[in-house]
């Protein structure tokens, strides 16, 4: 666990292999004064965690029980198929699952594709982790089957790995209980969904803020009022440059032939 304890505090949980350094960099910009807690929790316990308040949201596999939980599904992983490099799988840029049929599978108790039993043939006995399935394919033992996250997160330099088409696929979400959808889970989820400052729910929006060198209505350049025209005349009065004939009175307005007196 990292992180500041000074209440208040947003405890966010991932599983292996999710990384929420975006999300977390945009919270510390925008709630300084609220730390938030990381909360690594592997793929099987991650329910039960947030089913018994130890985080407040998480990055979870899907699927979650909806009846507790609820999900917002946000991208699909690629899956991929990890091989020693030397083996005959790195000539192809990807390959279907049916070219497996032959070769001795790894199937972790942690498996997170939620196949009952992947493709070829079993090996002897289940590794405990996908960590420990990585050691026993870099022993040459089998090959496996994981989310392209885990190979890159367990990645070694004597293993690579291919695209695999037609395997099941691991969805990544961000669960919250649902009865506990907190201020503090409201501004993430706005975060996640890509929301602005000014847009995110329960923030008021920022009043527009008036641009430098810009005039007061009728002003100038530099926001100034506007002069008088000569003479002290303000602009469309009697005998400004642009009315010259003058208001309704004016001097200019009685112009033209003189009254003849009787």
């Amino acid at each position: 666990m990292t992180g500041s304890e000074v209440p208040p505090v947003f405890r966010l949980a991932y599983v292996p292999g999710v990384t929420p350094t975006k999300w977390v960099r945009i919270w510390n910009e925008r709630l300084p004064g609220t730390p938030l807690t990381l909360v690594g929790v592997p793929a099987a316990d991650a329910e039960g965690l947030l089913r018994d308040g130890g985080a407040d949201a998480g990055f979870l596999r899907l699927p979650v029980d909806r009846t507790f939980l609820s999900a917002i599904p946000l991208y699909t992983e690629t899956t991929v198929v990890v091989v020693p490099k030397d083996h005959e799988a790195t000539a192809v840029e990807e390959m279907p699952v049916e070219a497996l049929a032959d070769e001795i599978l790894l199937h972790p108790l942690d498996d997170t594709l939620g196949w009952e039993r992947p493709p070829g043939r079993p090996a002897f006995e289940r590794p405990a982790t996908t960590e420990d399935a990585i050691e026993l394919v870099a022993a040459g033992i089998g090959l496996l089957v994981v989310p392209q996250s885990l190979a890159r997160l367990y990645h070694r330099k004597d293993l690579t790995y291919r695209p695999l088409t037609g395997a099941p696929e691991s969805r990544i979400a961000l669960s919250w209980p649902e009865e506990k959808t907190t201020d503090l889970v409201e501004e993430f989820i706005g975060i996640v969904r890509g929301r602005t400052v000014n847009s995110t729910r329960g923030r008021p929006p920022t009043p527009p803020q008036p641009r430098a060198g810009r005039s007061e209505k009728g002003g100038g350049k530099g926001g100034a009022p506007r002069r008088a025209a000569a003479g002290g005349t303000p602009r469309g009065g009697a005998g400004s440059a642009k009315n010259p004939k003058g208001g309704k009175g004016g001097a200019a307005g009685r112009r033209g032939k003189p009254r003849r007196r009787p």
